[in-house]
């Protein structure tokens, strides 16, 4: 008992030994001004003083036998309030969370894991300078040919998949700089890659290992302060779209908007006045890019489905009108909620969506859903 306290002692003596705890300063989100943009390759690396960051991946994928599925794989980083002062190796001053999900309409079903582990010893960390994400055996890294590989044997289906680049960056915002709320604080560094070219292998909820191609859209994001005190979650969109264009859109939702997510106060917001902010970006395929601000993006839901488990009340099929552009989304199928609350402790809507432009088939996508359970905190 002696030798067991006294190693107790020792593996804590960094820690009794540690300054007064101070709250970590976390970089803020600024305007880039004078033509100033995001910088590539550091910028596809992770950015550890800020309090946020994600890199997620969602695509459409066919199997040799024809079967269209859908697939999300993110990665967040989050910053923790821990004493950078504090010398111990265990203390958590960064947090790795990894979800997937695989939308199998075929078997009825929609797969899905999550993980979470402190950063540290190897077996989880974002690495600065490029994307390298690793959380256990799970991984997503850009090589020197400026692939990216992704490995993620999850619980119940596994996701082995290369993404190649065939388009430039598409930044959002202003060279990066993506507002999303009326300060401008409010808002993250934000840039997609669309249209990339996907191979590999899945073993899907049939348990069969089946080769696919597809097309995946990759977004990557960081910020400390991204949402308004008064935003109760986000409708967010990302469209590889037929001709070659890209199609992102979001709006910000406002707590206690017209119709409720579950009854309970989480406004869906189905009203113009239940929208506290939004933008899009459209990439056309001859490469020219329209942005549109808060009063030319507009969300309709057209369908909703509820859920079973929780009671949240999703849009699930929306139309979204860009300016005088009418886009109409409609999911692959209708349950494709996710429950990380063991996570990152939200409930939400990752859905595979078809799009069709002024009523004619147009593209694929995946729709995201949050805050209809109860309002979202990063």
């Amino acid at each position: 008992m002696r030798i067991l306290w006294a190693l107790v002692m020792l593996l804590c003596a960094p820690l009794l030994a540690a300054p007064a705890a101070q709250p970590p300063q976390f970089s803020a989100v600024v305007p880039l001004e004078d033509g100033r943009q995001l910088a590539f390759p550091r910028d596809f690396g992770a950015h550890p003083s800020f309090r946020t960051e994600w890199w997620y991946a969602t695509g459409w994928l066919t199997t040799a036998a024809g079967k269209s599925v859908g697939y999300q794989v993110t990665f967040f980083r989050s910053r923790t309030e821990t004493d950078d002062a504090n010398p111990s190796k265990f203390a958590p001053k960064q947090l790795i969370i990894g979800h997937a999900a695989l939308s199998d309409p075929a078997q009825g079903k929609l797969l899905h894991d999550e993980r979470s582990a402190r950063a540290g010893f190897g077996l989880a960390y974002a690495s600065e300078g490029d994307t390298d994400v690793r959380l256990d055996d799970w991984r997503m890294v850009r090589g020197a040919d400026g692939r990216y590989r992704m490995s993620i044997p999850a619980a119940g289906f596994t996701l082995e998949l290369v993404l190649e680049a065939t388009q430039p960056v598409l930044l959002q915002g202003r060279g990066g700089y993506s507002q999303k709320g009326p300060r401008p604080e409010q808002a993250s560094y934000y840039y997609s890659k669309p249209h990339l070219k996907t191979s590999g292998t899945i073993v899907g909820a049939d348990g069969k290992r089946s080769a696919v191609t597809g097309v995946t859209w990759l977004d990557h994001e960081w910020s400390s302060q991204v949402l308004d005190p008064e935003a109760a979650g986000w409708d967010w969109v990302g469209a590889n779209l037929d001709d070659g264009g890209s199609l992102m859109a979001f709006r910000i939702r406002r707590k206690g908007g017209a119709g409720s997510g579950n009854g309970k106060g989480a406004g869906t917001g189905e009203s113009g006045d239940a929208t506290l902010w939004a933008h899009a970006t459209w990439r056309d395929a001859s490469g020219k890019i329209t942005h549109f601000g808060p009063g030319d993006v507009k969300f309709t839901p057209r369908t909703r489905w509820r859920s079973p488990r929780t009671g949240a009340d999703y849009p699930v099929a929306v139309t979204i009108d860009t300016g005088g552009t009418r886009w109409q989304l409609d999911p692959l199928q209708p349950d494709q909620e996710l429950d990380s609350r063991r996570s990152t402790g939200a409930v939400y809507w990752e859905g595979a969506v078809t799009v069709k432009r002024a009523g004619k088939p147009a593209g694929r996508g995946y729709l995201e859903l949050t805050g209809y359970v109860r309002p979202m905190k990063l």
